[in-house]
């Protein structure tokens, strides 16, 4: 019996410049089974992951930071993740996880900063409304915070958010009439509920 290549296989030293064509190439078939999905998952959610960590992050560059590091961890995870419901809820976990370690690291430098004397500031790269308006949210408590932009940014339903944040639909709904409440004190405007 004599074993043939396939085409496929026989182009193993061609390079297309895709990472996840020439993993293909490169493995076969078996391993392009496992990465046509994540390749798609990750063309479709990286807008809109992306968009949400600059609403919580406030800068592009820490934004695309996030995201990709969210994203490394889906790919690591894919064979687990895949097989969930709404793997891109796990992302957007992730997400908001990383975030709250960036706010924390930032935190510390900006205080070890101060405690240098060196207090210039770095702006971040949104419009003066939209920089006030994020700038508010990101001061909120963090399930606040995270509840916020999931629901406005994204349009998430409580159901959604609460798969996200791991806690109740109607934890969800305390955290978004807190964090409307929180903001209209922050902005100086009516948040159109009842306290």
């Amino acid at each position: 019996m004599t074993l043939r290549k396939s085409s496929s296989q026989a182009q193993v030293a061609r390079s297309s410049g895709d990472p996840f064509r020439d993993a293909e190439t490169t493995v076969g078939p078996v391993v392009m089974a496992a990465t046509r999905p994540f390749e798609s998952f990750y063309q479709q959610e990286y807008r809109s992951v992306l968009g949400l960590a600059y609403a919580l992050t406030g800068s592009s560059n820490g934004a695309e930071d996030l995201t990709q590091e969210a994203f490394l961890a889906a790919h690591r995870n894919w064979a687990k993740i895949s097989s969930y419901e709404k793997p891109e809820a796990w992302v957007r976990k992730v997400l908001a996880n990383l975030s709250v370690s960036l706010f924390r690291k930032t935190a510390r430098e900006a205080r070890a900063l101060l405690r240098m004397g060196k207090t210039d500031d770095v702006l971040p790269d949104l419009e003066a409304e939209d920089a006030e308006f994020w700038g508010a949210v990101r001061s909120l408590p963090r399930r606040q915070c995270h509840a916020i932009a999931l629901f406005y940014l994204e349009d998430r339903s409580v159901a959604d958010i609460a798969e996200i944040l791991e806690c109740s639909p109607s934890t969800v709904k305390v955290h978004l009439h807190k964090g409307r409440i929180n903001l209209g004190k922050k902005l100086a405007i009516d948040s159109g509920e009842d306290s």
